[in-house]
Parts: C-alpha cells; structure tokens; sequence
C-alpha cells in the first residue's frame, strides 16, 4: 500500500511551501492529500526578499484546492504531516481540530515538517512537552514563537531532531524535502 502525506494548510499558504512538497510527495510514488479549514479552493501567496526591505514582501500566488476539511482527517490514515509556512499558520492555528492532528503525528513519532512559519501551529498545543529539549529551526521572525513552545531554535536553515523536520523558508525546501522524504521511507 502506498504511503499517505497529509499537508496541513490554508489561505495564504506560501505557494513555494505548499505545491513543492505536494509535487516531491507525489513525484515519490506516495499520496498527498491537502487539509484545509474547510474543503475549498486556497489562495496561495508567494513571499519574496528585496533589498533594502527588513521583511519579506507578498503577492496573491496560484490556487490550489484542498482535498479534505481538518474536521474530516483521521491522523491515523497517514504516514507524516506537513505544515507549509507562509500566513496560513497564523490562522489555521486557532482551529479547534488542529491539535488532534498535531498531536497524534506527535505521539505517534511520525515524520513531522513544519517550515519558515509552521512553528506557529503548534502554539495550539495547550501543552508544550512536546518540544521541550527538542531543537528547530523556523523563520526568523517566528524565533520566539519556538523558543515559547520550549524548543531551542537553531539557526542553521535546515534542522532534523528525531522525526522533526524544520527550515527557514522556501529557498531550503530541497533539504527540507529530501530530509523529510528519508524519514518517511524507514
């Protein structure tokens, strides 16, 4: 049986975060299924940097539909979860299905990759244990959002710690998929 990658997102997903892994995913023989708040068409973002700018900048990106609405994932289904960065994370947090998900990839030690601004979901975890000692890496404006769950952040771009998988931003997503893509075949 093929394995099964669930992709937890939603609006404003940065577009590079979302559709590279789904393809890699796809590209490796495994499905790729796309959870969303509710079962629509997403509007992706592309996030870039420009000189002279201290953040990035944003512009609407292509459209993608989930697959499945967050209240109709049954974690137990799928092989590894990942959170693509972007703005989606800052509101797909506050959902009320979210840290079931979270939680059963987290107690289950299955493959995890959060990247650039996914660390801000696991903030709906009520409690942090989870990443107390553990080490990731995230955007840097979300170093705080990190170091708050109780983990260490580390600065290098690219940083696995057990079957958590975690980088920057979109410009990492080569080792990103790569690492988490290994996990995945044990």
């Amino acid at each position: 049986m093929s394995k099964k990658i669930l992709i937890l997102t939603g609006d404003a997903a940065e577009v590079l975060e979302v559709y590279y892994p789904y393809f890699r995913v796809l590209e490796e023989g495994y499905e790729a299924v796309i959870a969303s708040p509710t079962k629509k068409v997403l509007h992706t973002v592309v996030h870039d940097f420009i000189d002279g700018w201290e953040t990035y900048t944003e512009k609407p990106g292509h459209l993608l539909p989930s697959h499945i609405a967050f209240a109709d994932v049954d974690p137990s289904q799928y092989d590894g979860l990942i959170i693509p960065g972007g703005r989606a994370p800052e509101y797909i947090r506050s959902n009320e299905h979210v840290p079931r998900i979270l939680r059963h990839f987290l107690e289950a030690d299955k493959p995890l990759g959060a990247i650039c601004h996914a660390a801000q979901v696991f903030s709906a975890l009520k409690d942090n244990h989870y990443f107390e000692g553990r080490t990731m890496t995230a955007y840097t404006a979300c170093r705080l959002d990190v170091e708050q769950l109780g983990a260490k952040y580390a600065a290098d771009t690219l940083h696995v710690d057990g079957k958590l998988v975690s980088g920057h931003a979109w410009p990492d997503l080569p080792g990103f998929m790569r690492e988490f893509l290994k996990l995945v075949a044990k």
